[in-house]
């Protein structure tokens, strides 16, 4: 767990560049500032997370991950899959970010332990309404936690 020296950490798993990018803006946006972390697709993000290989000995445990379903190689729900079943990886919170509106995809994340759905909004002005909401549940409330030690604010 982080403490008050130590940014809230966000992995993003989204294999387009500008999504990314877009994501990281309208965070930005709203001002919620944190770690940002970006993997292409679920094998790069379980690489990320279980710190293989030289490069990423030093990678920080994210505390929150943003998982686009739709991607190459291995996809969103395997990689969702891959995260609980890991016990050293399982109590990271997954929020779901894609473009699926399919009931379908939104019941097959929950039921592996995806936290939140969220649908990718077309309109910028709606990502970054998105992006507050998102903010709202999942960063602020921990960011906020992990600035206090021993009940008192630091």
């Amino acid at each position: 767990m982080n403490t008050a020296t130590q940014p809230f950490v966000i992995l993003l798993v989204e294999d387009e560049n500008t999504d990314a990018y877009l994501v990281k803006w309208a965070l930005g946006e709203n001002r919620i500032m944190a770690d940002f972390h970006h993997a292409y697709d679920g094998y790069e993000a379980l690489a990320f997370l279980r710190r293989l290989g030289p490069s990423l000995a030093n990678a920080p445990r994210p505390d929150l991950i943003l998982l686009d379903l739709s991607m190459p190689s291995m996809g969103g729900l395997e990689c969702l899959a891959a995260i609980k079943q890991d016990s050293a990886l399982s109590d990271i919170p997954v929020v779901v970010l894609t473009t699926s509106h399919a009931k379908s995809d939104m019941d097959a994340s929950r039921n592996l332990g995806a936290v939140d759905y969220f649908t990718k909004p077309m309109d910028i002005h709606q990502l970054v309404e998105t992006m507050r909401v998102l903010g709202e549940r999942w960063i602020t409330p921990r960011a906020t936690a992990q600035a206090h030690i021993g009940g008192e604010s630091v």
